[in-house]
Parts: structure tokens; sequence; C-alpha cells
């Protein structure tokens, strides 16, 4: 299938796990609201791990049925199931690889295994690949393409990029907090010089306080989550702009 490759890139990130229960639950009940208590989790972060598994696959994972104040009925495309069915693959390898390590290792039940993959709080992943890189001094912008050709540009110090041996063509995941991405239904006049301006339409609206939480889908299919001030009133469907920092960016390899 011409969409395994993609597919498997949602793998690469220690957070998948809770995300693919996602996937299995809405499988399962037909519905992302029901998906969501059975995970205990709010059906605002139900629809976040179906975003970022969007995200770092490339393709469509959940058809949604609009319905009423319950979300409506949901199910998986073609790709959802296919991306279920690697993940029952890769659950099994897991075992296995465990199993083997309990054999030659003497590892005991419950034992905590070192790890190198991490968990993060950051809600907004982006595939993309670094275009060039600018230092200054021991600062460096990392000039990266997205998968619509937008441009997004992290500023990181000289250090972490040697780390990370960034250079051109190198694929990588940009990484923001919901809380670093401004939204504004106006068209942004004056910004610093080290900020990124980003296009989309508002798919989601969660209201709350002096600020709302937006879902932003941008060219791509790429999905973005930010805030913009209650008393804008931004509605689903309206175009919008988002604007993040450069230094609010983190750079991650697959």
């Amino acid at each position: 299938m011409k969409d395994i490759p993609s597919l498997v890139n949602a793998f690469d990130y220690q957070t998948a796990d809770k995300r693919i229960e996602v996937l299995r639950l809405i499988d399962g009940t037909g519905s992302i609201s029901r998906a969501a208590r059975t995970a205990g989790i709010s059906y605002k972060a139900a629809w976040q791990a179906i975003d970022t598994l969007s995200n770092l696959t490339g393709v469509a994972l959940v058809e949604r049925n609009v319905g009423g104040a319950g979300g409506g009925g949901a199910r998986l495309t073609g790709a959802g199931k296919r991306l279920l069915e690697i993940a029952l693959l890769r659950e099994r390898e897991r075992k296995r690889f465990f199993d083997e390590l309990t054999r030659r290792e003497g590892y005991q039940a419950g034992t905590s295994v070192p790890h190198l993959g991490i968990r993060t709080s950051m809600r907004n992943y982006l595939p993309c690949q670094v275009q060039s890189l600018e230092q200054t001094g021991n600062i460096v912008r990392v000039i990266m393409r997205l998968r619509d050709g937008v441009l997004l540009t992290a500023r990181i110090t000289l250090a972490s990029a040697e780390l990370l041996a960034l250079k051109p063509g190198l694929p990588v995941i940009a990484l923001c907090k919901a809380m670093a991405v401004k939204v504004s239904r106006e068209p942004v006049s004056s910004v610093s010089p080290g900020a990124n301006l980003l296009s989309g339409t508002v798919t989601r609206v969660a209201e709350g306080g002096d600020e709302n939480e937006l879902s932003v889908e941008l060219e791509g299919r790429l999905q973005l989550v930010g805030f913009a001030p209650a008393s804008q009133a931004i509605r689903e469907q309206e175009q919008v702009t988002a604007l993040v920092d450069e230094s609010a960016v983190v750079v991650a390899l697959p």
C-alpha cells in the first residue's frame, strides 16, 4: 500500500501509544466522544490525538459524521484501519523484545527499562524538512519547509544544532506549545523579525474565559492548535493567521 511509509511515521514517538488507543476506541465505538470517555480523556484531547497522528502520517485517519452535542458519529478511514494493524504488529514485536530481554538480562516484571523516548506537553507536531541553517555567533536559525511548502523557522543554540547534526534535507519535527500560538482573524500588518506567520482555516473552537482555543488547518492538511482573544469571536471555517515566535519552536528528530 502506498500509505504504509507515512503510517509508520506515527510510531517514531513515545506519545503514540495513547493516541493509538484513541483510534482503536473510535473504531470500536463509532464515536469520538465515547472513545474519549472510555480512554479517560476529554473530547478535545481525543481530537488532539487524531490531529497529531494525521500530521505525522500525512493521511486522513478519521471520517466524522456531524451530529448533536455528543459530537456525532465517526469511523476510521482505510488508512486509519491499516494504522491499527501496524500498531498490533508493533505491539507484538515489542512484547517479543521485552520477553527476550527478560530472558537474557534477567529483568523482572515491573522493572523500569531505560529508553530514549520522552513524552511531552507539546501539542503541535509539524513534520518538515530542514531547508537551511543561518548561524550568528552561538545562535542558529533553522529554516524548515512544511509539507505544503510553507517555511517555518526555529531559533536554537549552536550546541543544540550540533548535537542534532542538523543539515539541509534532514527530516525533522517542529514542536511548539499551543499557548505559544497566537491566532488572529485580522491580517497581521506588523510583526517582529523573529515571528512565523501561518495561514489556515479554523476547524474547531473551544470557548473558555478570556481566550478561546482554536484548531487551525494549514495547507497540506496539517493541524495547529493556538489561542485567540474571546473578544474576536472567531468561528469555524474562518480564515485566520497564526503567529508563533521562532524561539518558541522546538526542533526534534524522528
